[in-house]
């Protein structure tokens, strides 16, 4: 479907604004998307590269097209995660859980940068590897936006690189693709550090993707909509994503219903403390969920 012709002015009073007397200047159309999710997840902020600007490159900034390799940049990228065990628990990881947790790390964000606009401005940026770059420990991306999939009544249908769907469940299956060609080169990287394949990879996806829009949700006001939307976006039998977004009702004190899903993965942090499971987690029970859930609401 090609894009419907709107007047230049009228796409410039929506996707610009002031930056002088009688001046305006160009914005993404995922920017405000991406400067909302800093301002309620300040740890994580977003830099857009504009065309020809280089990505950094200094110590710290991990290339996505260089985890993908499974190489050197890999190493270096799974050497904080664990000297993080050895640190924090005293103890050595095996090979497998530090390349869990790295690329948990590393995709939990990553999929924000594709959920969150859509989720707020309902636009679907494409994120191929080679155009993201991430700095761990200062939470900080660096991406180069191209191409972004968008409704037929979107003010930013009529810019260059917008890809105009015709509805919702359109728009839906853009984000599972755009998360899936951005994860599927990563995936392949860490999973042989991982032991893992197939199956059991995508599952993590699928956890990362409805558990980063499932806690940002509530910080934006609209925790039912998220869980909504996550629901019509990962309802099952939607490859390669495994299971659906999975979640359910708990029943706590005085009745209270507490909000759980069910992983389709385990992180393996179990195997560093076994007493200490994710409220998700697959090897949680409901007893403890509801405990878990309950001691954190006290807190």
């Amino acid at each position: 479907m090609s894009a419907p012709a709107l007047p230049a002015q009228a796409v410039a009073a929506a996707l610009t604004g002031p930056t002088g007397p009688g001046t305006l200047a160009v914005v993404s159309p995922v920017a405000d998307a991406y400067a909302r999710m800093t301002e309620v997840m300040p740890d994580l902020s977003v830099t857009e590269l504009a065309a020809g600007e280089a990505a950094p490159r200094r110590a710290g900034w991990a290339h996505a097209a260089g985890l993908a390799e499974g190489g050197p940049a890999l190493d270096a990228f799974l050497a904080w995660d664990e000297a993080q065990v050895t640190r924090d628990y005293a103890q050595r990881a095996r090979p497998d859980v530090v390349a869990s947790f790295g690329l948990h790390r590393y995709a939990w964000p990553a999929c924000l940068l594709i959920t969150v606009p859509w989720f707020l401005e309902r636009r679907v940026p494409r994120m191929p590897v080679e155009h993201v770059t991430y700095h761990r420990e200062l939470g900080r991306f660096a991406v180069r936006v191209t191409t972004f999939a968008c409704l037929p009544d979107d003010p930013a249908a009529a810019l260059p690189g917008a890809r105009v769907v015709p509805d919702e469940e359109a728009l839906r299956a853009e984000v599972r693709a755009a998360v899936a060609e951005h994860l599927e080169p990563v995936l392949g990287g860490f999973g042989p550090r991982m032991r893992r394949r197939g199956r059991a990879l995508w599952g993590m996806a699928t956890d990362e993707i409805v558990e980063g829009l499932w806690y940002l949700a509530p910080l934006f006001g609209e925790e039912a909509r998220g869980r909504r939307e996550l629901e019509l976006l990962l309802p099952g039998a939607t490859r390669p994503y495994v299971g659906s977004a999975a979640f359910r009702e708990l029943t706590g004190p005085a009745g209270r219903s507490l909000p759980t899903r069910d992983r389709a993965s385990c992180c393996l942090f179990y195997t560093l403390d076994p007493e200490d499971t994710c409220v998700t987690c697959p090897r949680t029970c409901d007893a403890d969920r509801v405990r878990k859930l309950t001691a954190a609401d006290a807190s």
